[in-house]
């Protein structure tokens, strides 16, 4: 990637109209932040330390958590950090990482609930060939896959952004380099370059959306046929879940992406909803309704709490 650009740093504003609520801000946000990475890492050492979680469903569950942990980390460290007074600059070799790894941990999670949809699929509707089809070859596949379409999809829309030449201004009306923002400083037309984009970041969220929906209309049917109520129950239980997850993950992208006309307002507030809050409510979403999970982060709390002290 060429960097024509007389541009060396950027400035970021922050979110919009909210002046003189940075302490505010920073106290609320470092909450969210800390209990997104210590509820995602209880996650992740409640399935390692369980053996009976040790199977495809929790394994893509680990790899969302990880996700989890990574993606707020992409933009939340830096916004912190001005919110705390310091320095609001980023320089452009910072903002081109920020804005690939952004969309690269985003997709990555959009690919992976996709193929947690295909595993709630084949669990429901077809249990008893569940170990034969989820093999463990077949499940790292799927993971290293969501991970490496998702760098290809970063890649292209990271190479559309900087591409182009940036020579001033250099003010970034938002608190992390994005696509719809960065496209605003380019000293180039850049309507042609807003429809390609456009057409990749939609196509590619609506393209994982057909496929789950395509998953649960098949498991829908399969679960009317449960004749046990309790199995119905349980099968119910376990989908919402991760129906839940998936609706907070896409709603932003909708919102902010596809949206005519971009409101600066409204795109950090929600932006910071699918940073920050999202991944903070995912460990408690799929563990307040899971047994087995709440029992296994049970344990481990309980093994933290009496660990002896050492002499």
């Amino acid at each position: 990637m060429m960097n024509t650009s007389v541009v060396t740093e950027f400035i970021l504003l922050g979110i919009p109209h909210t002046e003189n609520l940075e302490a505010i801000l920073f106290v609320l946000f470092l909450v969210f932040y800390f209990f997104t990475l210590v509820g995602n890492l209880l996650i992740l050492l409640a399935i390692a330390s369980s053996t009976r979680l040790h199977t495809p469903m929790y394994f893509f569950l680990c790899k969302l958590s990880v996700c989890d942990i990574f993606f707020p980390s992409v933009s939340s460290p830096k916004m912190l950090f001005y919110l705390s007074g310091s320095s609001r600059a980023i320089s452009y070799a910072g903002c081109v990482p920020q804005l690939f790894f952004y969309h690269f941990l985003g997709c990555t999670e959009c690919f992976l609930y996709t193929v947690m949809a295909y595993d709630h699929f084949v669990a429901i509707c077809y249990p008893l060939r569940y170990i034969i089809i989820m093999r463990h070859r077949l499940c790292a596949i799927l993971a290293i896959g969501t991970s490496f379409f998702g760098c290809i999809q970063a890649t292209f829309l990271t190479t559309l952004t900087f591409q182009l030449p940036y020579c001033g201004p250099n003010e970034v009306d938002y608190y992390f380099c994005d696509i719809p923002v960065m496209l605003k400083l380019a000293c180039a037309d850049t309507s042609a370059l807003e429809i390609v984009g456009f057409i990749s970041v939609g196509l590619m969220p609506l393209s994982c959306f057909l496929l789950i929906l395509t998953s649960y209309s098949c498991i829908v049917c399969s679960i009317l046929q449960i004749q046990s109520t309790e199995g119905r129950r349980s099968a119910f239980s376990t989908c919402s879940a991760h129906l839940t997850a998936i609706l907070l993950s896409f709603m932003p992208v909708v919102l902010i992406y596809l949206q005519p006309t971009p409101k600066p307002w409204l795109n950090a507030t929600v932006q910071v909803l699918n940073n920050l809050v999202t991944p903070m409510l995912n460990p408690l979403i799929y563990s307040l309704r899971n047994k087995e999970v709440k029992y296994s982060l049970r344990k481990v709390l309980q093994q933290v709490a009496f660990l002896p002290e050492k002499s």
